[in-house]
């Protein structure tokens, strides 16, 4: 039988209500025990429990990003894309929470992710904002001190093309990403921020990681050829002032 809180939830996040449906779901959990809550969590659709999540990062906790199973919480965070939030901060922050939150079971939440439909565009978009950090991780098994954080749109196509040879490169050598170790510590890289999380990826599940490479390099290609072409339209077919096209990022 459906427990009344779970309906409760979604009719109060239905009226815009989230902060009243985590405190509905917060209060089970003091009632009945995590091990409830855990169970409740399993009928509300993942939808709703991203909703909540999103309100949550690492500097505001819940209750919900402590208790969440690793599968549960990978239903919900692949619908972020939905929000078409062009800077993932919410995506980020909400793995963040929840992951390095666990530390212990870091790799099982993330390995969920990745084995989940969508689950390497959810990384990929997690990592948007340091890709090339990333790449450089995934190529020499270090974090580089002196790399700004930065998308691919303030990129330039001869930078973009470099990046995308080097990563073949690093692909055609066999599986040189994938086999290579880190050569720094989990304890050098714990940001409880993107290093770790791509660090955790790349030491315990680096299929998964060498696979979200791929789409990284995959991406910087695409938007390489936009820009190539976009720079090949004459004035005229440009977009309107005020107009802003969407990148494949």
């Amino acid at each position: 039988m459906t427990h009344p809180v779970v309906q409760q939830t979604i009719k109060l996040i239905l009226a815009g209500d989230v902060a009243g449906a985590e405190h509905a779901l917060v209060a089970i959990a003091d009632e009945e025990g995590d091990a409830a809550l855990v169970a409740i969590l399993d009928e509300i659709p993942p939808k709703d429990l991203l909703a909540m999540m999103r309100e949550f990062d690492s500097s505001r906790e819940s209750v919900i990003n402590m208790v969440v199973s690793p599968a549960q919480f990978a239903r919900a965070v692949i619908l972020e894309q939905k929000y078409r939030d062009r800077t993932h901060e919410a995506l980020r922050g909400m793995i963040n929470a929840v992951v390095h939150a666990n530390g212990d079971m870091a790799g099982e939440y993330l390995e969920a992710i990745g084995e989940i439909d969508g689950g390497y565009d959810t990384f990929a978009n997690y990592f948007a904002e340091r890709f090339e950090e990333v790449l450089y991780f995934a190529t020499t098994g270090e974090f580089s001190e002196t790399m700004p954080e930065s998308a691919m749109e303030n990129k330039s196509i001869t930078w973009l093309a470099e990046k995308v040879e080097e990563i073949d490169e690093a692909l055609n050598l066999g599986d040189s990403i994938s086999d290579t170790q880190p050569r720094v510590t989990r304890a050098e890289a714990s940001d409880g921020d993107w290093m770790e999380t791509a660090w955790v990826l790349r030491h315990e599940h680096p299929d998964i990681f060498e696979q979200v490479i791929i789409l990284l390099r995959d991406r910087m290609q695409r938007f390489a050829e936009q820009m190539a072409i976009a720079q090949q339209k004459p004035p005229a077919e440009s977009s309107e002032p005020g107009e802003v096209e969407e990148s494949a990022i």
